[in-house]
């Protein structure tokens, strides 16, 4: 039995402001989609729950893009002050231009792209699929705020799944809330005896078969 070849990691770095952003490719053989992360407030690429989620979709034969949205000397600010990881416009702004940015890359030029928002990271995605709604094919959002989109969430069209835990009462109902505001097609998962950071064991990798499921069923493969 030939021997799969492992997805192929390449470190890059995508100009923004002047500045750069810092991030982790990974590209399996012929990919059907590209999945770009938008993580949660306080996080960054090295998110061990994000990893274990990109991880599984690499096996489900999705490239991913793994990204910080603030730049190293922006993270040190953030670290003492907060004031960065709430600027969800901000952020909806880098989403943005990292789908433009792979949008002029060879590899990843005709791939479907895939958003997957975590925590904060929900709502960033979510107004970048509004502000780009030929480019993004899908949204996954795990333990999301949908809520931060605001007055974007009715223009959102992309197909998208909010997945919560069962035990985060309030985001339930942030999310349950943003649902009867958007127009397009949107489906709550909750994920029984899981909490907000889907710690619990067996709760992560229900949220990476669900995602995976997902992005498969709404990511197509380039012609």
């Amino acid at each position: 039995m030939a021997r799969r070849l492992d997805p192929i990691q390449t470190p890059v770095t995508v100009p923004v402001d002047g500045q750069s952003l810092s991030g982790d490719l990974t590209m399996p053989l012929n990919p059907q989609g590209i999945v770009l992360f938008a993580h949660g407030s306080g996080s960054s690429r090295h998110s061990s729950r994000n990893r274990y989620v990109a991880r599984m979709l690499e096996h489900s034969g999705l490239a991913t893009l793994l990204i910080d949205l603030l730049t190293p000397e922006e993270e040190v600010i953030d670290d003492q002050t907060a004031e960065y990881r709430f600027d969800i416009p901000m952020l909806a702004g880098r989403l943005v231009t990292i789908v433009d940015w792979l949008r002029q890359r060879k590899d990843a030029a005709s791939l479907s792209i895939g958003l997957f928002g975590a925590s904060t990271g929900g709502g960033a995605a979510l107004i970048a699929a509004a502000q780009r709604p030929q480019q993004v094919a899908a949204v996954v959002s795990r333990g999301g705020r949908p809520d931060l989109a605001g007055e974007v969430l009715p223009k959102v069209k992309t197909p998208t799944m909010l997945i919560v835990g069962g035990f985060d009462t309030p985001v339930i109902q942030m999310n349950r809330d943003a649902m009867k505001q958007m127009r397009g097609e949107v489906r709550l998962e909750i994920v029984p005896g899981a909490t907000h950071l889907f710690e619990e064991p067996g709760t992560l990798e229900k949220v990476a078969h669900l995602a995976g499921d997902w992005f498969t069923s709404h990511l197509h493969p380039a012609k």
